[in-house]
């Protein structure tokens, strides 16, 4: 049977209440669309724009039930929501994306097989889970390499590089004995992402490919359209919608990748973000359709929107005090500034960003 589409009065349950929640609670308003933040911090900037809110941790039951019978369909801002909680939600109410989805992007040794077996180049990799497993994967992978936690990293947490010479047992020890994995180290030239949208009759359309610039492991600058070549842009994006189709994906989907260019350029999955993701922040002022309206629109049910450009575009994240710099931004003409709400400007906290457009030729 054909899932029933959202009409608008709809109520959309996001699970966090961060800036992504925000403003996929922003653009859904636009289409009479009310939303339902569930978090476990009140004060987290979605709570300030949504219909209603419910502040309770993941693993209340309780509160889940009636979340579950207050919303229609349910979505994530992120992808540390517990995998029972989107199993809870799911046998009650449509969540898109699926649990699939999110349990595959929440372990990268989980990741990286679901990548491999969906035919996606990854680095090599191997499983780590004790000090001698450490040992014996840094010396079948050679060094450097990055050893990483499975879980819970995000922004450069959760991992350290292993150069020739140094010990993985160490870190592996450094690391607090979690379970890991260790990827070989890839030569790329440049960080590059896609930023698409799958409906749920299996429709598929992705914006120009992003090319991103990390400072202390935070990014920093998207530029779009990436410096690449246009062979190489086309296969990022067939990569991108074979991916979205092996997850069976509804909804906004972000897949990093490393370019590599020894011997003519190839392209190197590093990780998929199953959500709105930060490189695709330009398309707020910058695009036909935000990655947030296309969000919307593919865990609705409703026709995607156009991913077309609307200029040669930079983005740059405002992050820690360079919020402070909000009165010079408005008064650029190319500008299109967006702040978060967060009470607090703390050193590499996300307080917003800001979209320069320029036209194509300059």
């Amino acid at each position: 049977m054909k899932p029933e589409a959202l009409k608008p009065g709809d109520t959309i349950g996001i699970l966090g209440a961060g800036q992504l929640g925000r403003m996929m609670a922003l653009a859904a308003a636009q289409f009479g669309l009310k939303t339902h933040i569930f978090g476990p911090d009140g004060g987290e900037p979605a709570f300030q724009v949504c219909a209603a809110g419910t502040v309770a941790a993941y693993e209340d039951e309780k509160a889940l039930a009636q979340f579950a019978d207050a919303v229609d369909v349910v979505t994530y801002e992120f992808e540390n929501v517990p995998a029972a909680t989107a199993a809870f939600l799911a046998a009650r109410r449509p969540v898109r994306p699926g649990p699939f989805a999110l349990q595959t992007t929440q372990d990268r040794l989980v990741e990286k097989d679901f990548l491999n077996g969906a035919g996606a180049p990854t680095a090599p990799y191997a499983a780590v889970s004790d000090e001698a497993s450490a040992l014996e994967a840094a010396s079948r992978l050679g060094l450097p390499a990055i050893l990483k936690t499975r879980r819970f990293g995000y922004d450069g947490k959760g991992q350290i590089l292993l150069r020739a010479g140094e010990d993985a047992a160490q870190a592996f020890r450094a690391l607090g004995g979690a379970a890991c994995i260790l990827e070989g180290f890839v030569p790329f030239t440049k960080e590059i992402s896609v930023v698409g949208a799958r409906g749920l009759d299996g429709s598929f359309v992705a914006y120009d490919v992003c090319e991103n610039e990390h400072e202390h492991h935070i990014l920093s600058l998207t530029r779009v359209p990436a410096r690449i070549g246009a062979q190489t842009a086309a296969a990022a994006l067939a990569l991108t919608r074979k991916i979205a189709d092996a997850l069976d994906y509804v909804g906004v989907i972000a897949v990093e990748m490393f370019l590599v260019e020894e011997g003519g350029e190839r392209l190197v999955v590093n990780e998929i973000a199953p959500r709105v993701h930060n490189s695709g922040h330009w398309t707020l002022g910058g695009a036909q359709v935000s990655q947030f309206e296309q969000h919307v629109r593919a865990i609705a049910g409703w026709p995607l929107g156009g991913p077309r450009r609307l200029g040669r575009i930079e983005m740059r994240n405002l992050i820690g005090d360079q919020c402070e710099a909000w009165p010079a931004i408005l008064a650029e003409p190319e500008a299109r500034l967006t702040l978060y709400g967060k009470a607090e400007a703390r050193k590499g906290r996300k307080m917003g960003h800001v979209t320069r457009i320029f036209p194509e030729n300059e």
